[in-house]
Formats: structure tokens, sequence, C-alpha cells
């Protein structure tokens, strides 16, 4: 792959990363001085300190994956979908933590499961050409069984996403579930699931949409799919 073609992704994963770093910094020196329990209504407590550094720290790890991925087996990721997901980590992380635009953005937790579903889906479609050591989707595979199959993975990888979210809740007495609101009044019956369900449900229309338009790349043979695909190099190692 060419230096031109990195640029922009390697810029995106620095800036990501620079971001990441610095907020995790700056929450492991405010965690020792923030209060156990809200003062005022937009205070930060501890947990929430807690919750910053577990993100900020799963975003690291992360960006880190890409590089992991080519290097060691060789995979080859499309530039769009790495600036894509770089982005994609930004928001969620820094803006959606570190800035609480989970909080004071709406339906910003929506936006982002949403595309999380689509890009979960995209990356469905290349876990059959891994699976079957290809770097396309073979010929013999129904267009409608590789659909479903990136839409099943899409929505299965989204539940394991909500199972993470509640296990370091239960653990670290964190607010990923959005189960209390940004000052620690705790939500009652149905508003206390509506975070979680509302995030599997846009999680599944977003992995739906992707497979969707997967299916009707390859019934009409456009290159739709292929562009979104990750290949691993065939030719020996350098």
């Amino acid at each position: 792959m060419s230096k031109r073609k990195w640029d922009g992704p390697r810029l995106a994963f620095v800036f990501v990363f620079v971001s990441l770093l610095l907020a995790a910094v700056y929450t492991l020196v405010v965690l020792v001085l923030a209060p156990a329990h809200a003062q005022a209504r937009y205070d930060r407590t501890k947990s929430d300190y807690v919750l910053m550094l577990l993100q900020c720290l799963l975003g690291l790890a992360a960006l880190l994956l890409p590089n992991f991925l080519q290097k060691k087996h060789r995979f080859v990721i499309p530039s769009r979908m790495l600036i894509f997901y770089a982005l994609f980590l930004y928001g969620a992380i820094f803006l959606g933590e570190v800035l609480a635009f989970y909080y004071r953005v709406p339906h910003w937790d929506t936006i982002l499961h949403t595309l999380s579903g689509a890009m979960l889906g995209a990356l469905g479609f290349s876990v059959l050409t891994v699976l079957n050591k290809t770097e396309n989707i073979p010929l013999s595979m129904s267009p409608a069984f590789v659909a479903v199959f990136a839409f099943c993975f899409a929505v299965a990888l989204g539940v394991v996403w909500e199972i993470y979210e509640y296990s370091v809740d239960a653990l670290f007495h964190t607010n990923m579930q959005k189960y209390a609101l940004e000052g620690g009044e705790a939500l009652q019956g149905q508003a206390a699931l509506r975070d979680t369900m509302e995030d599997l449900i846009v999680d599944a229309l977003g992995a739906l949409v992707m497979s969707a338009a997967g299916y009707l790349s390859l019934k009409r043979g456009t290159d739709f799919v292929q562009r979104l695909l990750l290949r691993r190099h065939s030719g020996p190692q350098r």
C-alpha cells in the first residue's frame, strides 16, 4: 500500500490516539479528587471517571487492533474503513464519554449504535471471506445467505457489547447502560431498560440496512461489498 494512501488513516489514528491518551491521563489525575456522590446536577463522580478511564483504555487498545491485523495476520483493510473506525471511536469515547455528548447531545448514543450496526454488518461480509480463505465472497454462496449471516453477525456482536456494558456497570458501579440520569437518580421500570433496548434495536436496524445493501450488491454484481472487504495477503511474507 502506498504511503499516500495511508495519509488519511494514519492522521485519523494519530489524532484519536493522542486525544484518548490525554483524556486517560487527565482522568487519572482528577479521579483522586472527584467526589463519591454528585454535589450538583452535572458534577461527575468517581464512578463517572472510572468509566471514562476504562473507555479510554479500551479505545487505545482498539486503535492498535488494525495494525495488529495488518502486521501479524497480513490483512489489507480499506482506507475508508480505517478512517471511519477511528472517527467512530473518537465519537463514542472522546466525545461521548469525555465530553459527555451522551447526556448533552440528543440521540448521540442512538446515532453511534446505528452506525456500529452498519459497520459490524460490513465486517460480517469480510468474516465469510476469512472463514473461506478467499479474497472475495464465494460465488457458490447465495446472496441471501451472505446477507443473513452478516446481519446475524452484527446483531450478535451488539448483544455481546450490551453484556460487556452490564458487566462493567455491575463490577465498577458505573452507568454505561444509562439506568440512571446524569445526576445519579436511578430510573425505574421500563425507563431503566430503554437505553439497552434502544441500542439493540438500532444495532439491528443499522445491520439490516447494510445487509440489504450488500444483498443487492451481490445480486446485481456491483462492487459495493467488495470495496468494504478486509483481505489477506496471499503472497509470501516479506
